[in-house]
């Protein structure tokens, strides 16, 4: 039975599952992704359990100190290869980025009660790692993670990615995953919608590619707004509720750094929503901020988030940390947003978080990541 075992490194990323190749040895298949900077295998080694045991002889005084180590991931992999051995692999593990909105603009309420929105999408350099395994359970997929706070049933986006798949296509296969989660949620970087994607995609690989890509994008876009992004080239101008998705050229520096400020307290995207007035929001033209940021790169008057005002109302410490990074910052970053229904202050332009986040007692507990690229 093939397997299959995504490698990257700390700034390779899934811009597009178009962008993956397959080639098949005799017993592993790899899927490498174009323009790699480097690799490392992912192992659940923090899954090993190891167990020391006392072992002593009843007629000598003298004890032996045993170890056992007892490896599940060995296991499941053994288990996963004998579930169906005509299936074209058997695992498959995959690396699923998060975005960035350059800008953000809500053009329109919809009848449906959904806004109309035009963004500049960006996958960055870091992700989310998703090990899936083929099940011999013909009723249910079993998901894991490393983090607390997760659903691991059908409210997570990646059991609805792989219930989907099987609506649409008639798939019977169930699957072991284990989420390595690194993104934080209710950040706005697009977490889950990119894991329901990577989930779809992997899914369909599982399966002999019963789907194009084109369906499974078209697919998506029932399972959230933000998912059918996550099939593009790493670079979109998103319209209509973000299921539009306009693949373009990578209008800024691909190695521009960045720093990621994500506090404890999360947005709800439905609070942000509820107090956005469309009245207040900017009036400039989204295409204008998209030729603007192409011909001469990002600045704070580009960065434009129409969200940011009623995320300011539903978490007033918000607003208050975005002031303060552009305070520290003195010019350190080309612009200071928020992405997305937020939680997270991205500063572009420097991989050096501001001092005062180290220092002050009210940032300790905050999501910290700098030195992060957009990257294609």
């Amino acid at each position: 039975m093939a397997s299959s075992h995504f490698l990257c490194s700390h700034h390779v990323f899934l811009p597009s599952y178009n962008s993956f190749k397959k080639s098949q040895s005799q017993s592993q298949s790899h899927i490498s992704l174009f323009k790699p900077n480097g690799s490392s295998s992912f192992h659940l080694n923090s899954q090993f359990k190891r167990v020391r045991a006392m072992a002593s002889e009843s007629n000598t005084p003298t004890r032996r100190q045993v170890e056992v180590v007892y490896n599940p991931e060995e296991r499941i992999n053994k288990l996963a290869d004998e579930v169906d051995k005509e299936a074209p692999l058997s695992r498959l593990t995959l690396f699923s980025p998060c975005k960035v909105n350059v800008f953000l603009r809500i053009t329109n309420k919809r009848e449906d009660g959904f806004h109309d929105l035009a963004s500049l999408f960006h996958v960055i350099s870091l992700g989310d790692i998703l090990k899936f395994s083929l099940s011999p359970s013909k009723t249910k997929d079993s998901l894991s993670t490393n983090v607390s706070g997760v659903p691991l049933d059908d409210r997570n986006l990646i059991i609805k990615a792989l219930n989907l798949y099987r609506k649409k296509t008639g798939s019977e296969k169930f699957f072991w995953i284990h989420l390595d989660k690194k993104v934080p949620t209710g950040a706005g970087l697009g977490g889950g919608s990119s894991n329901a994607a990577t989930a779809l995609w992997a899914a369909n690989q599982f399966n002999g590619c019963l789907a194009t890509e084109k369906e499974l994008q078209e697919w998506s876009s029932e399972i959230g707004s933000d998912v059918p992004f996550f099939f593009s080239q790493g670079a979109a101008y998103c319209t209509g509720r973000g299921e539009v998705v306009q693949n373009i050229l990578p209008p800024v520096p691909l190695d521009i750094p960045m720093v990621l400020i994500k506090p404890q307290q999360a947005c709800s995207t439905a609070e942000v929503y509820k107090h956005l007035r469309l009245d207040q929001t900017s009036k400039v033209d989204p295409l204008t901020l998209l030729e603007k940021i192409s011909t001469n790169g990002i600045s704070q008057d580009v960065c434009i988030n129409d969200l940011e005002p009623p995320a300011f109302e539903v978490l007033p410490s918000l607003r208050r940390l975005k002031q303060r990074v552009n305070a520290a910052s003195r010019g350190q970053y080309d612009a200071v947003f928020m992405s997305g229904s937020g939680s997270t202050i991205v500063g572009i332009g420097s991989p050096d978080p501001p001092q005062f986040v180290y220092d002050d007692e009210e940032y300790h507990d905050v999501f910290l990541s700098g030195n992060f690229d957009i990257v294609m």
